[in-house]
């Protein structure tokens, strides 16, 4: 399969850190599950996670849980840089390790950290992904750059109101 076919089946995240967020946890597992379950539905069934706090790690947990009664299910981590979540609390660095973990395929985009690393990131994702989940309040921040980025590129954004 070419690297073409293999981003037709692809599907990343996109969305705010939990401080950010002006809905609640439960209410934005809820409708990630929702468009994970619809993306698997569309033939969609290799998801990227970004891999921070919050909206990433959430929607990799939930695709991870999938993927034991659906074995075609793939998660595929997208690292900033190694050691990113060393300045985590336990609770998330133990969350991110787990998912990091039981991933199919851990890829860090730069050797360590620089300004730009996150943004690289971003751009790494939507460059190899068919459709974008996004959860987005309006604000400025990586988010909303990462969602411009995607429609320059027309790859689809769908948004759920975080």
């Amino acid at each position: 399969m070419t690297e073409i076919e293999k981003r037709m089946h692809r599907c990343c995240f996109t969305g705010h850190r939990p401080e950010k967020l002006t809905r609640g946890e439960t209410y934005i597992k809820r409708a990630l599950e929702r468009q994970i379950k619809t993306a698997i539905d569309d033939g969609l069934y290799v998801f990227i996670t970004g891999m921070a706090r919050g909206v990433d790690l959430w929607a990799a947990q939930i695709v991870l849980k999938l993927r034991r009664n659906n074995s075609s299910i793939r998660l595929i981590c997208a690292c900033p840089f190694e050691g990113f979540e060393n300045g985590w609390s336990s609770v998330w660095r133990d969350q991110y390790r787990k998912v990091l973990q039981e991933a199919d395929l851990v890829r860090y985009i730069c050797e360590g950290y620089n300004r730009y690393c996150f943004q690289k990131r971003n751009e790494w994702m939507i460059d190899h992904a068919a459709r974008v989940i996004a959860v987005f309040n309006g604000e400025s921040g990586g988010t909303k750059n990462t969602i411009y980025y995607a429609r320059k590129c027309g790859v689809p954004v769908v948004i759920i109101d975080g």
